[in-house]
């Protein structure tokens, strides 16, 4: 009796600790409106509702009724969720809050901590070492490599392109841009789509849905927790990461294997490194393995992290970019003729034209129809920053404010990208909306992120998209045949139910 009375006695007590510690962080955010939290438990009812099918929706009537800006307590977890456009950029502009919010651990068993979970001087020295990859120099180089993977990508979309039978276009989209990342920014080339049914591709898929399916269930954020009430799904998660880890093991072991051979070569022909050309020493993956920090080369399970996060992002963010765009396209016609007339403007009626980087820049239109649609369905949907020390900003409707440190701050693109206060009927596909964006709009016009920590390879994925684009169009006709798109907010945006359409090859 005298123990279970001490018990309870303990639990009040630490009960009433851990509100208190909280009071300094409820005062601060009290002008900052939300769902009512009770004391410890926070808005456990409101935060339950969530699933990656609702979550869109749920946010935007949490909007309508309590704001932009909106607070939610998560047991003694703070969390700031904000579409606005003007707190946003202060956010995102800071070059000290770029630590990515605690969710993002959850990947690390995966991703590791390379250049997207990173903070700190790791995520600057890193940054600073991949960026070059990207100048356009060795942008222009990769255009080969797109071009090349494009025409199987024709080969496969003529198979479906019967102008009757609706299919889903991302599965060939996903192993489309699999084929383009491992031979452009790894060097390796891996037949993503002429082989089919690719192993790697699958498990990426099956571990975004996973991992999403975690993050909105507070309580499965601690692994323990999560191992203990799902062992099944932790298992399957185990298989699935040893899955991927053999195919970017293996990516990196034949370009080293090709590097140690091409240096051997050198040695024998007298050949200084200059002689090679800068074409062969330009993929990522080579910079990885001859860089060196503080003087020592990149450990493998450096590369392998960083590996395994441009597999990631640099293939599926861009075929669920370029699925959705194919999607519109197919609803609306007049666009589609319009990007077909400006692709006959610049490359003539059989794309006679090489692709370069300058006439790819000239597709004005092209660019503004992909802009538009990733405002509509933005591949990463929503991004978060754990804020680690107090954030003061100034704002024009709630005043003068702090976010104080330990916050999770959540920033919603997809709502950002479709605000009413900015966008004139934000449901309408329009991409001549680009022509003319307001000042105020360009911090909700961010697909990619912006400031210190937006997409490094955004450029990349702009011409990838635009050259595929621009072969699919002149080749084939979009139908508005199939299903209308379900989204679901995974790591990357998805839809429930694919994205379909209907291809007529064009006469």
């Amino acid at each position: 009796m005298y123990i279970f009375a001490f018990v309870v006695l303990f639990l009040i007590f630490w009960t009433y600790q851990l509100h208190k510690c909280t009071k300094a962080k409820r005062d601060a955010v009290s002008n900052i409106p939300g769902p009512p939290a009770i004391p410890i438990i926070g808005c456990l009812d409101f935060i339950l509702k969530i699933n990656p099918r609702n979550v869109s929706q749920i946010a935007i009537e949490n909007a309508r009724k309590y704001g932009p800006i909106i607070r939610i307590w998560a047991f003694n977890r703070l969390l700031i969720g904000s579409s606005d456009t003007e707190l946003n950029e202060q956010i995102l502009s800071s070059s000290t809050h770029i630590s990515k919010q605690r969710l993002y651990g959850l990947l690390k068993d995966w991703l590791g901590v390379g250049l997207l979970l990173s903070d700190g001087k790791k995520w600057h020295t890193r940054r600073k070492i991949i960026t070059p990859t990207f100048h356009f120099k060795i942008l222009e180089d990769f255009l080969q490599i797109f071009n090349c993977q494009s025409m199987v990508l024709l080969d496969n979309l003529a198979e479906k392109a019967d102008g009757k039978t609706p299919f889903d276009v991302y599965p060939l989209m996903s192993l489309y841009t699999l084929d383009i990342i491992a031979e452009s920014a790894m060097g390796t080339q891996v037949n993503a789509q002429t082989k089919g049914n690719v192993e790697y591709a699958k498990a990426v898929s099956e571990m975004t849905e996973l991992s999403a399916w975690k993050f909105v269930r507070i309580h499965l954020n601690n692994s323990l927790v999560y191992t203990i009430l799902h062992p099944r799904k932790k298992l399957r998660e185990i298989q699935l990461i040893r899955i991927m880890r053999d195919f970017t093991k293996k990516v990196i072991e034949e370009r080293r294997e090709y590097l140690l051979k091409n240096s051997r070569h050198q040695s024998e022909n007298g050949e200084n490194e200059n002689d090679i050309g800068f074409k062969k020493r330009s993929a990522l993956l080579d910079v990885l393995l001859q860089s060196t920090v503080d003087g020592k080369p990149l450990t493998n399970e450096d590369i392998r992290e960083e590996v395994d996060t441009f597999m990631f992002e640099g293939h599926d963010t861009t075929a669920t970019a370029l699925s959705f765009t194919l999607y519109l396209l197919a609803r609306n016609p007049r666009v589609q003729n319009k990007v077909l007339a400006e692709i006959h403007q610049v490359y003539g009626d059989d794309l006679s034209v090489p692709f370069t980087l300058m006439n790819l820049n000239d597709l004005k239109y092209m660019e503004w129809v992909i802009r538009e649609s990733m405002r509509i369905y933005p591949a990463v949907p929503i991004i978060g920053r754990e804020i680690k020390t107090d954030f003061h900003y100034t704002h024009s409707r709630i005043g003068n404010g702090v976010i104080p440190a330990g916050t999770e701050f959540i920033l919603n693109i997809f709502l950002a990208l479709n605000d009413p206060r900015f966008i004139k009927d934000p449901e309408v596909f329009r991409p001549e909306r680009f022509a003319d964006i307001s000042p105020e709009y360009n911090f909700n016009s961010i697909p990619f992120s912006a400031g210190p920590r937006n997409c490094i390879g955004q450029k990349f994925a702009m011409y990838e998209m635009k050259l595929s684009l621009a072969k699919i169009i002149h080749n084939f006709e979009l139908l508005p045949l199939g299903e209308p798109v379900q989204p679901s907010v995974n790591i990357v945006l998805r839809s429930v139910n694919g994205m379909q359409l209907t291809m007529k090859k064009r006469s």
